[in-house]
């Protein structure tokens, strides 16, 4: 499967955007699918994953009660709505399926194979 997220851009603090994670070649709706992002000079950092059912979620703890995952199988699509962003959420954002059906989240990116191209977020101060 490949991913392709989009819908990066430059935001005020304070503002949101709506990222978006869609799958061509064949559906993920059988896999979990989670959300890393990049500084240059940082290691990837997970930020938030979904199951394959849509049910189940997880966050990283900076990003908690900010950031929203979710999917529409039916676009097969994932989505990451960011709201009350900072400038320390500037990043370059990529979405990734997990390697195999998983029954639970998954946070570590060595589960998850199919990285898709990034999409930029800078978010001025």
């Amino acid at each position: 499967v490949q991913l392709q997220a989009s819908g990066g851009g430059l935001v005020q603090a304070g503002g949101s955007l709506r990222l978006s994670c869609a799958a061509s070649g064949r559906t993920f709706s059988n896999l979990g699918v989670g959300w890393f992002r990049h500084t240059p000079g940082k290691e990837r950092e997970f930020v938030a994953a979904i199951d394959w059912s849509g049910v189940s979620t997880d966050y990283a703890d900076s990003v908690k009660g900010r950031f929203t995952i979710s999917r529409d199988k039916a676009k097969n699509t994932v989505y990451l709505q960011m709201s009350s962003l900072k400038p320390e959420d500037t990043a370059e954002y990529y979405c990734a399926a997990q390697k195999r059906w998983f029954g639970s989240v998954r946070k570590s990116p060595a589960d998850f194979g199919s990285w898709g191209q990034g999409t930029l977020v800078t978010v001025s101060s």
